[in-house]
C-alpha cells in the first residue's frame, strides 16, 4: 500500500477466515512477505486481530510452533519501522508474534475494542473458575471482572506495551505520524556470520 505518497507492507489477520488465527501457512507467509519488506526497507504496518494459533494435531504434527517462530523471528529481526495497532483481539503467543513491543515493534497503537490478554475471557474464567461453571450469574460477573482487571487496553498501556489507545477515526492520521516520525530510523543487528532462522 501507500500512505503520505511512500510504500509500506502491511501485515493483518483475517477474522472472516478460520476467525483469524494463525496456522501453518498463515505464519510462513507472513513470515516471507516480513522478510521482503526487510529486504527492500519497506515499513511495515500490523493490524492484529488474532486469537491465537490453530489448536488441533494436525497442525502441531505439521509444526506449527516452528513455523510460527519464523514469523516471531522475521519480525525481531527486521531493522525497518514497525506499526502495529490492535484492533480487536490479542490473545497469547499469537498476540506476541504480530510484531508486538515484545519482539521491537516500534510503536503500537490500539483501538479501546482491543482485547490483550493470555487468553479470551469467556475460556480463561471457565478455566480459573470452573467450580462455578454451574452458576450462570457468577460466571457472567467474573467475565466482567476478568474484562476489567485483564483483558482491555488501558492495563496493557499502563505497563508500557501499548503507546497509546486511540479512537478508530484517527488511525489513519496516527499511523501515518509515526511513519513520519520513523522515517529517519536506523537499527542495525549484531554482526554474524548468518543467522540462525528457524527451518
Amino acid at each position: 500500500a501507500r500512505m503520505e505518497g511512500s510504500t509500506i507492507g502491511i501485515v493483518a489477520n483475517q477474522p472472516q477466515v478460520l476467525a483469524g488465527v494463525l496456522d501453518i501457512d498463515s505464519s510462513r507467509k507472513a513470515a516471507r512477505f516480513v522478510r521482503f519488506c526487510d529486504a527492500f526497507d519497506i515499513p511495515l504496518v500490523t493490524l492484529v486481530d488474532v486469537p491465537g494459533f490453530m489448536p488441533g494435531t494436525k497442525q502441531e504434527q505439521g509444526g506449527l510452533i516452528r513455523h510460527g517462530a519464523k514469523l516471531l523471528f522475521a519480525f525481531a529481526e527486521a531493522t525497518v519501522p514497525k506499526v502495529t495497532l490492535i484492533t480487536r483481539k490479542a490473545y497469547g503467543g499469537a498476540y506476541d508474534v504480530m510484531s508486538s513491543k515484545h519482539i521491537r515493534g516500534d510503536v503500537n497503537y490500539a483501538w479501546p475494542s482491543a482485547e490483550i490478554a493470555v487468553m479470551g475471557s469467556k475460556g480463561a474464567v471457565e478455566i480459573i473458575f470452573r467450580s462455578e461453571i454451574g452458576d450462570p450469574d457468577a460466571i457472567a460477573a467474573r467475565e466482567a471482572e476478568y474484562k476489567a482487571r485483564f483483558a482491555n487496553p488501558f492495563v496493557a498501556a499502563s505497563r508500557g506495551y501499548i503507546d497509546d489507545v486511540i479512537s478508530p477515526h484517527s488511525t489513519r492520521r496516527r499511523i501515518a505520524r509515526a511513519l513520519r516520525n520513523l522515517k529517519g530510523k536506523v537499527l542495525s543487528n549484531p554482526w554474524k556470520k548468518h543467522d540462525n532462522i528457524p527451518l
